[in-house]
């Protein structure tokens, strides 16, 4: 949920529940494998993290994924992409039925991702920096042999700062230039957000990944927002400086983690258009959705290996999706 402020200003609820699932069980949900289920949407950028994260680390056999469909209405997200309409692990139609599961009239933002817990059917939370932190720390124990260290010790309060700069500027800065109500908010927005991507582009020319030389966090979370630029951000959201295209050391770095596994082949461009085009009637009013851009050029060389760094580490790629869980050829880049 957000509100546009007296001034124009697009301002995001960031009142997500808190509760989180550890290893020691300290906030009444302990790690186990089977007892939770990752609600997504693949068109969501926030809900894309965990889809992400939860392939690289391997967490597929312990924590069931469900995916909602593109669009949604005041009421939240459903499943109508599961038969009959319900989500065949939980039961429900809505996500908003867990949540008011646990909180009867839930009146902040029915958002992804979610995770639920099976057995009450309740949401357990739907904070998604911490979800994606949380899968690396507290579910360790159930990562796969290979698994990259995306949020390593030594990195931590580098990956912290960088994220927080990314967050404001970029993955929060789109929506703060798309949904401004006023010239001065937007152009504000604007430009915060250009002046972090030429930031960025100097911090990328000579390193291959944000913070360090392996795949983190960090790049988890500028991937996301990245991704959807051209097909969504730079024409819906009125950020039209440059296209990512136009912009030669992100595209490449973008390219780059694309044709990494665990990151394009998680990534539907169908749903992505749907949800921002279909669902923004107040920036979009007849819901008409784009036809492009062409997406073949994700698939092209990208050069960055020359810049060296080892995407996963001391570890290994994940091995390919689920097949329940592969993104439809159509779909994708090609």
């Amino acid at each position: 949920m957000a509100y546009v402020s007296t001034t124009g200003e697009f301002t995001r609820d960031q009142r997500y529940i808190a509760t989180r699932i550890t290893a020691d069980g300290r906030d009444g949900y302990p790690v186990e494998p089977g007892r939770y289920r990752l609600v997504v949407s693949r068109a969501c950028p926030w809900a894309n993290r965990t889809i992400i994260v939860r392939r690289l680390l391997g967490l597929e056999d312990v924590l069931s994924m469900g995916v909602a469909g593109p669009t949604h209405d005041e009421r939240s997200w459903t499943f109508d992409l599961d038969p009959g309409g319900q989500d065949p692990v939980l039961g429900i139609e809505r996500l908003q039925e867990a949540f008011f599961q646990r909180y009867p009239g839930y009146d902040k933002g029915i958002t992804v991702p979610a995770i639920v817990d099976v057995p009450t059917g309740q949401v357990v939370t739907n904070d998604f920096p911490q979800i994606t932190i949380d899968m690396s720390l507290e579910w360790k124990q159930y990562h796969r042999p290979g698994a990259p260290e995306l949020y390593p010790e030594a990195l931590r309060a580098e990956i912290d700062e960088v994220n927080r700069h990314v967050f404001r500027d970029v993955n929060n800065g789109v929506y703060r230039a798309g949904f401004a109500g006023s010239q001065e908010a937007y152009d504000k927005a604007y430009h915060r957000l250009f002046d972090r991507l030429d930031w960025l582009s100097e911090r990328l020319a000579g390193q291959r990944y944000l913070v360090g030389d392996t795949i983190t966090e960090a790049d988890v979370r500028l991937f996301t927002t990245l991704v959807r630029f051209d097909p969504v951000y730079h024409g819906h959201f009125k950020c039209n400086r440059s296209k990512l295209t136009e912009m030669p050391v992100l595209w490449a770095y973008a390219r780059d983690l694309f044709q990494t596994p665990g990151f394009g082949d998680t990534i539907d461009f169908v749903h992505i258009k749907r949800h921002y085009y279909e669902v923004h009637r107040d920036i979009n009013p007849t819901g008409i959705v784009p036809a492009g851009p062409e997406l073949g050029n994700w698939l092209s060389e990208h050069g960055r290996e020359s810049l060296g760094g080892r995407p996963f580490g001391d570890g290994t790629p994940p091995p390919p999706p689920k097949p329940d869980e592969v993104v439809p050829a159509d779909h994708g880049a090609r």
